[in-house]
């Protein structure tokens, strides 16, 4: 991770000296799922577990910020899809997101754990984070990591990509200090290769190995036939994939002496 992104990460947390605010720590679990070449179509689609740790700071019934680390894992195999011409190409992935970002939140409510006149409230969230990133596939039996193989050819892509979090949710003070919470959140990502796939077939004669030659069209595994001439289409050529995090989050609201209440 770029050492500047996580500098500021550390000095939006600590800057804060409001006379109104209280920290709160938390976890969650939940599902991961992905949009991209190879699930073009079903935006809801989990494919995976997520689970993630934060910290927050409240800064008064209405607004609050948090740092988190979140982990999710997403996969998805043409073999499974309803496409005829998806199931032919043939290609699959896995892939583990390991995810930091600094999110901002707004309750629509006024809600202050313990002592506010509101128990629950919707909220929304956005912010931005980094994500390191590295598809994976399955080949006679192991696990291969695809972007050493430049399956497309050109140099490997990067192993961490800029995103940022969107999403909605709804929170509930259950019992003294401790909330429960439900969301689901989208991250816009700044590359199309979390599942290895982007652009088009290149020459066979091109490709570095051939393993390499193996996995850029595996289409014959269940054709009989490869499909992949060059600069026959291979991914869907949408600039960037996309991947959200669904979660149930506990948390326990620590109040300062100078509280907010």
């Amino acid at each position: 991770m770029p050492k500047a992104v996580l500098v500021i990460l550390l000095l939006f947390v600590s800057s804060y000296h409001l006379q109104a605010q209280t920290w709160e720590v938390g976890g969650s679990v939940g599902a991961a799922g992905y949009i991209g070449d190879l699930n073009p179509n079903n935006p809801i689609k989990p494919s995976g577990i997520s689970a993630g740790i934060f910290v927050k700071r409240n800064f008064d019934g209405y607004f609050s910020a948090r740092l988190t680390y979140s982990y999710g894992r997403i996969a998805a195999a043409d073999s499974t899809s309803s496409s005829q011409q998806q199931r032919d190409r043939n290609l699959s992935f896995t892939d583990g997101l390991k995810e930091l970002s600094l999110i901002g939140e707004f309750n629509f409510m006024n809600y202050i754990p313990d002592a506010g006149p509101n128990r629950y409230t919707p909220f929304i969230y956005a912010g931005f984070g980094i994500t390191g990133y590295n598809p994976r596939t399955t080949f006679e039996g192991s696990q291969v990591n695809l972007r050493p193989l430049k399956t497309e050819g050109g140099k490997p892509y990067g192993d961490n990509t800029v995103v940022i979090p969107y999403g909605v949710g709804i929170k509930y003070n259950f019992q003294g200090k401790w909330n429960l919470a439900a969301d689901l959140g989208y991250r816009y990502v700044l590359t199309d290769y979390l599942d290895d796939v982007s652009g088009s077939y290149i020459k066979k004669s091109a490709l570095t190995s051939d393993l390499s030659r193996a996995l850029s069209d595996r289409s014959g595994e269940v054709t009989g036939n490869y499909i992949g001439s060059p600069g026959s289409q291979r991914g869907d050529f949408k600039p960037r994939d996309t991947y959200f995090f669904l979660g149930i989050s506990i948390s326990y609201t620590f109040v300062t002496q100078r509280c907010y209440y």
